[in-house]
């Protein structure tokens, strides 16, 4: 069992569910959703909830909803929620929130609202991400960007499972210093590594037993010892298992229906044996696998699924899913590249926008370091940022893609990021100087000087719902039926893009660090305290991708 964890004070969700219970009535079973949040400015300037008429009426004739159950559910959750004000008009039923004591809620608890929440369980829950790419030992010269983009969505969501207290493993294990784990150094990717990787030769040879023995193998070296057997199975396979069969007699839905026939090799036993070793390992109540494959190797990654359930003869409770990745067609005259020669050439983008924009200044490790992070972040978001069930167009031919002045681009994001560090370098030095006092305990601001309209749309949209984007994320674990996971994996770079965007707007249009004149200072340290809100947002959110947040621009 289950519970979402919610931080103190103020949550969307939670207020969400509160309304939704609150208009319905005992009694009424829920259908579709009657409350809807705001989030464009201009809707913003009036209410901040809207049920609208339509549907409305499906609860109350014409859409009208009585008087006194407005007054009850004001008098009920008016200070719980924050409601200012809760009228019906002509487009619905509208609930205006009191901002400055939100305000004050949610700046004075900053760490509340920008940091992960965790999931409360009653049971130890195990993950295994099984990187289908990187199984075989591959070199890096094999690694498509297709399986890079594989990879990184692994990287991506183990941290974000990790956060919300899933016990979780990554695999295949790498061997140190290998060229395909200096590789994924360069790209800021945690992989595990080691000396020397777990020898399961007792437990490959275990299952080659159970082959030799199952009622689904047709045909094996080990079964039969005829030289007329050895000829007809290629030299590199070990048996022939029937896995239709076994689909039909389990009555598995979900899987191809091309399935039929596969043929077992050393390496699928050694995929399945490393897997069952975690699982062995964890010794947990059960143990969710999570398979993440290109769409071009699924069909055979259900092969090893199946095959393992038909090893897997002992009491085990291992439930598998399939994430699978959409294509990465690359346009332009590097069609061909690969993963490698994908990060080189972003990487040199990065170098000659750098030289381009600062000159002789990029030089030395601390720019060595930038652009590392930069190129980082400009690939994941590349390749993040989409759907990872849809497939993705990868554009060479343009170098918008690592401009800050594209506003869908990782550097984009990264410059926003940059721009709060150095907002708050300046505000130090000023302070240094005596320009400005220091900075006030939080309990001494009056938030209700935060009028500016993108000051609430800025909290509003970003702050106050963070948490409840990264729960989103695996939102959808418990409640996927069939083998194939959809999940939001693209949600932290669509809402960094979207926080960068109004946050460049606010921005470019307030002059947070005003003049240093005494009745200015309590404006400009609430605005301030609400720049530090944002600031641990955009560090939070790049961490879930291992992107170092930048220190200048």
């Amino acid at each position: 069992m289950e519970t979402a964890a919610f931080a103190p004070g103020f949550s969307l969700a939670a207020c969400s569910a509160a309304l939704e219970a609150a208009l319905r009535g005992p009694g009424r079973a829920p259908d579709g959703r009657v409350w809807f949040k705001e989030s464009s400015g201009r809707n913003l300037k009036c209410r901040d909830w809207i049920a609208p008429r339509a549907a409305l009426s499906k609860l109350y004739p014409r859409g009208q909803v009585p008087e006194d159950l407005i007054e009850r559910l004001l008098s009920e959750y008016r200070h719980r929620l924050y409601i200012q004000s809760c009228k019906q008009t002509g487009n619905g039923l509208v609930i205006l929130l009191d901002h400055p004591a939100l305000f004050t809620q949610v700046l004075g608890n900053i760490l509340l609202y920008t940091r992960p929440l965790k999931v409360l369980s009653t049971k130890k829950k195990c993950m295994i991400l099984n990187c289908a790419p990187l199984q075989g030992n591959k070199g890096p010269e094999s690694l498509s960007v297709s399986h890079l983009r594989a990879i990184l969505l692994v990287d991506h969501l183990a941290i974000v499972l990790r956060q919300q207290g899933w016990d979780v493993h990554v695999t295949p294990n790498l061997p140190l210093r290998t060229s395909v784990s200096n590789f994924l150094k360069l790209l800021r990717v945690t992989w595990p590594c080691t000396q020397q990787t777990t020898s399961n030769e007792e437990t490959v040879s275990s299952y080659k037993e159970i082959l030799s023995e199952s009622i689904y193998t047709q045909l094996g070296k080990d079964k039969v010892s005829s030289n007329h057997a050895q000829h007809i199975l290629p030299k590199d396979a070990l048996f022939k298992v029937h896995l239709k069969q076994f689909v039909k007699d389990k009555e598995l839905e979900g899987y191809d229906a091309n399935l039929d026939m596969a043929l077992v090799k050393e390496e699928a036993l050694r995929q399945i044996a490393e897997l069952q070793h975690i699982v062995k390992e964890e010794n947990a109540e059960e143990c969710l696998v999570i398979h993440v494959v290109g769409c071009e190797e699924e069909f055979q990654q259900q092969k090893i699924d199946l095959l393992w359930q038909i090893l897997n003869t002992g009491r085990d409770r291992v439930t598998q899913k399939h994430l699978v990745c959409g294509s990465v067609k690359v346009i332009g005259e590097n069609s061909h590249i690969h993963a490698v020669q994908y990060f080189q050439f972003r990487r040199s983008q990065m170098q000659d926008a750098s030289v381009m924009k600062y000159g002789n200044l990029v030089q030395g490790d601390s720019w060595t370091e930038i652009i590392s992070s930069m190129t980082s972040a400009t690939i994941r978001f590349e390749l993040l940022s989409t759907a990872h069930r849809s497939p993705l167009n990868l554009d060479l031919t343009q170098a918008v893609n690592i401009s800050t002045k594209g506003t869908k681009s990782g550097a984009f994001v990264m410059y926003n990021c940059a721009r709060l560090a150095t907002l708050f370098d300046n505000f130090n030095k000023s302070v240094q100087q005596g320009l400005y006092p220091k900075f006030p305990e939080t309990s001494q601001l009056n938030f209700s000087a935060l009028q500016e309209e993108g000051e609430w749309l800025l909290l509003y949209n970003y702050v106050i719902p963070f948490q409840d984007v990264l729960c989103q994320i695996t939102q959808s674990l418990n409640s996927t039926k069939g083998i194939r996971l959809t999940i939001n994996t693209e949600a932290v770079c669509k809402f960094l893009v979207n926080l960068s965007i109004d946050f460049s707007s606010y921005y470019n249009r307030v002059h947070i660090l005003g003049e240093p004149l005494e009745h200015l200072f309590n404006q400009m340290f609430a605005r301030l305290q609400l720049m530090k809100a944002l600031r641990e947002v955009f560090h939070t959110a790049l961490g879930t991708m291992h992107i170092t947040p930048p220190s200048q621009l």
